[in-house]
């Protein structure tokens, strides 16, 4: 089990990389951070701080978007994986659940979470035991499991997803966004069963989250994005309580709760732009 107090090995690495769109966009500006093995570990920040791109530099997807790694280096275990290709990362143990879902939506429940298997190379027997799994920590699926996934509710496509990933048997999980159009209680269920996953599965978990109250929650350590630069990190206990993180995500400050309006327009504090 992660202990956040205890020096722990770093499972993946992001050094200093930049990336870039179309030859032209700056995304990232020098993005810098430490996965712990056995850990959840948060990447927060708003629309657009480069969330969701720092996650395709590390699970390889960023060619499909007309991006590429420009500077810096990813290292998992200790190897270099910057641009390496993505099928080549599930079979290291590395997989990426897309922000949306992006189930087959033709597809039934089962032979959605079936595609996830798609790598492996054991037999039937080895597939069905990962599956009944997948059915224990979701039993929705288990229920929904021969209806087609494009007649499914949200919840129940980020379970898909969620699961699907399992199938491959990843070591770490990179999750984006998995509270992106949920109702309270079923971000809830969905953050209890990735904390269960990690605590009773080992997975590792670098997630992606604008939600930052419930990412704080169940994270053990966290990063917030502003513009395409880490402005904070920190164990996710001491970056709750930060009267900043308080104030310009959480809405609160010393007052008490302010205006979400007040919040945003409040002047960035010059360090945060440094």
């Amino acid at each position: 089990m992660f202990d956040a107090q205890t020096k722990t090995e770093a499972l993946l690495e992001v050094n200093n990389i930049e990336v870039i769109y179309n030859h032209v966009i700056l995304t990232l500006k020098g993005v810098s951070l430490r996965v712990p093995k056995g850990a959840i570990t948060a990447l927060l920040g708003g629309n657009g701080a480069g969330k969701s791109t720092t996650l395709k530099s590390i699970s390889g997807l960023l060619a499909s978007e007309r991006g590429e790694i420009t500077k810096g280096s990813i290292l998992y275990r200790g190897k270099n994986m910057a641009g390496a290709d993505p099928a080549d990362l599930v079979r290291q143990g590395v997989i990426q659940v897309m922000e949306g879902r992006h189930c087959f939506e033709h597809l039934t429940v089962e032979e959605n979470l079936l595609t996830g298997a798609y790598t492996r190379r054991e037999g039937r027997a080895d597939v069905q035991a990962d599956l009944e799994m997948v059915y224990e920590y979701f039993p929705r699926l288990k229920e929904r499991r021969r209806s087609q996934s494009g007649y499914t509710s949200g919840g129940e496509q980020q379970m898909t997803a969620i699961g699907r990933a399992l199938m491959s048997r990843p070591e770490t999980i990179l999750l984006d966004e998995p509270s992106m159009g949920l109702a309270p209680q079923l971000v809830e269920q969905i953050f209890t069963i990735v904390s269960r996953l990690n605590a009773e599965q080992g997975v590792t978990f670098l997630l992606a989250e604008q939600n930052t109250n419930v990412a704080l929650r169940y994270a053990h350590t966290g990063y917030i994005l502003e513009n395409g630069r880490v402005v904070m990190e920190g164990n996710a206990d001491a970056l709750r309580e930060n009267p900043d993180v308080k104030e310009f995500y959480l809405g609160m400050s010393d007052k008490g709760r302010r205006s979400y309006r007040d919040v945003r327009s409040y002047r960035r504090r010059k360090r945060w732009l440094a």
